[in-house]
């Protein structure tokens, strides 16, 4: 069966730096729906496409094909105040930026003299990542996963 629209296909994948550094690696296949649904890099989901299993595939990506550019605006130094007590580094809180409708998931990076310091970028923006994956499975997406755009666990909905 090959990769086409609709079909949820299934990729062990390891994530590399541009250093050769590995960044990420699955143990277990991560499963996705194929067909413009943004469930995976669409550079990678063009490269699969028309993939079958046991195919490899490698993509290099430049930030804007990944997590983006790296954005100082999103960096904020914030009263240490506005923050729970139990507030540690590495700890992550959904906001927003002045004026902004979109939410950003902001992490904590530093936690000093009564300031907090936290960055809506993804760890990995402003990076070029080499992405390199093998078809796992393939199969047709179900009429639930099509309607909701995106891949169910065993047994339905989650």
């Amino acid at each position: 069966m090959q990769i086409a629209r609709n079909m949820v296909v299934a990729l062990h994948y390891e994530l590399f730096d541009t250093d050769g550094n590995l960044v990420e690696k699955t143990d277990a296949p991560i499963e996705y729906l194929h067909g413009g649904y943004d469930g995976i890099f669409p550079l990678v989901e063009k490269a699969l496409d028309g993939k079958r299993i046991g195919d490899n595939c490698r993509v290099l990506l430049e930030p804007d094909d990944a997590f983006g550019e790296y954005d100082a605006e999103l960096v904020h130094v914030e009263p240490r105040s506005k923050f729970p007590g139990d507030l540690a580094v590495g700890m992550q809180f959904e906001g927003r930026t002045e004026g902004s409708e979109e939410t950003f998931v902001y992490t904590v990076t530093d936690i000093a003299e009564g300031k907090v310091v936290v960055d809506g970028n993804h760890p990995l923006a402003g990076q070029a990542l080499d992405f390199s994956c093998t078809v796992a499975g393939v199969r047709n997406g179900t009429a639930e996963e099509l309607r909701h755009g995106h891949v169910h666990g065993p047994g339905g909905h989650h």
